[in-house]
Formats: structure tokens, sequence, C-alpha cells
């Protein structure tokens, strides 16, 4: 009996001394977003900027719109970008060039935020390879780019994908650490639980040649968890090569783009 009574004493007081824990979130404060990026296509090029939201906020980034934008490359160009609206930069004669580098200056909420990229020589984008693989009676579809990387290491290359025009909100990445100067025999690892390729899809394939600075970045993304090209800011932040605590990444590459249909 005496048993009995401890214990529902003992829940009455376990009981009483239930509280409510408030979670302190300051630590977790707004940031500044930039996502830049200069090809060695035709312009405009853009930069867009917005601010990542706390914990305990949601909805959508909140866009900077009264930032001051400039590029400068190391061949003396530079240009202020024009603001159009929604964070979006827009820059008007700069011209992406392979070998050069350049540096972006941003202004904003009394801070400045400076990034540099140097955009790689291009690697041609020759074909999409296709192959046909049947597995327990359905065929499955791998995808492999098709290029020659050049003798010399440190060579990166990222490929955004889309399937009958709509994108693929993952990140592909591959390098020449292990296969340098060869033929690319590496298939794109898509996700099949959220892509199901099948017969008569066109498929479109844009093969960037990236830095190192921008494949950390993209690679730290793909590690942790794709949220897509745009797809915003994942838990845990990837490397950015934007100073002063900036989210996001810039980047100056060449770009190409081949299609096929399965």
């Amino acid at each position: 009996m005496k048993t009995i009574i401890s214990l529902v004493l003992l829940a009455l007081v376990c009981t009483a001394c239930e509280k409510t824990v408030t979670l302190d979130y300051k630590v977790n404060q707004s940031k500044v977003i930039i996502d830049g990026n200069i090809t060695n296509a035709t312009g405009p090029y853009f930069v867009k900027i917005t601010k990542s939201l706390k914990l305990i906020e949601t909805g959508t980034y909140p866009t900077i719109d009264n930032a001051v934008v400039s590029i400068r490359d190391d061949a003396g160009n530079r240009e202020t970008l024009t603001p159009r609206g929604n964070g979006i930069y827009q820059t008007a004669s700069l011209k992406g060039v392979p070998g050069r580098t350049y540096t972006l200056t941003v202004q904003a909420e009394n801070q400045t935020y400076v990034a540099q990229s140097t955009m790689p020589q291009q690697v041609s984008f020759e074909s999409i390879k296709v192959e046909e693989v049947v597995f327990t009676g359905e065929t499955e579809y791998n995808l492999i780019p098709v290029y020659n990387d050049p003798m010399g290491k440190g060579n990166n290359y990222r490929f955004v994908v889309s399937v009958n025009d709509k994108l693929i909100n993952q990140h592909f990445i591959q390098n020449d650490e292990v296969k340098n100067g060869v033929v690319n025999t590496l298939r794109l690892e898509i996700n099949d639980d959220e892509v199901k390729l099948k017969k008569g899809d066109a498929v479109n394939i844009t093969m960037q040649c990236i830095d190192a600075n921008a494949a950390l970045f993209y690679k730290t993304l793909m590690l942790i968890g794709d949220s897509g090209p745009g797809g915003g800011i994942t838990p845990t932040n990837p490397p950015s090569n934007i100073s002063n605590g900036s989210l996001g990444v810039f980047s100056a590459h060449t770009i190409d783009t081949k299609g096929v249909k399965l």
C-alpha cells in the first residue's frame, strides 16, 4: 500500500513541475543572401539580393531593392548594375570572357559585401549519352554528359537539368580529382524518387565550367540536401565566396546546352 501511495505522490509531483520553456532565437539573425552569375553568353547578367528568415518566421525571403551593386573585371571594365525590382540588379554592357576574374561589390543595409570569381576556360560539351538499363522489368535511363576533360587538374563542372521544360531541383557536380584528362563516363546521379525518366521525355542539360569556390558551394549543397537551382539556403549553409557573412554565391562560368529525346 505504501508503494502505491508513493507512486501516486511521485506522479503528482512530476505533474506539478511542468513548465513552459521559451527558446531564445536571438542567435538566428536574418542575413543577406546574394546570388550572382556572369557567363560567356551574351548578357545582361543578373544579381539577386534577398534576406534570410529567422527560425520563428515563415514566408518568402524579403528582397533588398535599394542596394548599390557593381561588378569589375581584371581587364579594367567596371559597371554599376541597374535595379529592376524584386531584388534583381542587371548589367548593361559588361561581357563575360573566359580567363577573366570578376569582382562583385554590394553595398546594402550599411554593410559592404565583396566576392570574386574567375571564369574558367570552356570545355566543349560534346553530347548526352543515354544508357537504358532494364531492372526488374522496368527500363531506367542514365544520362552521361560527354566531354573531354583537359590535362591538368582543377576542372569543375556543374550541370543543370530539365525534363520536358521542367527544372530538376537537384545539384549535379563533377570534377577531375579521380579521372583527369579523359572523356567523361560518369552519369548524373538523378534522384529516381523525385524524377522518373520515361520514353519520349525531352531532356536538356546545361554544362557549366565553374571555379573551385563555386564548386565547393554547390557540392556542399548537394551533400547536405538538395534544394535545387535557386531553391534557397539549407539549414546548414554551404561555404559562400562572399565576404562579411553573406549567404549565397557569385559565379563566373561558361555555359553550353545540349538536348536529347529518350
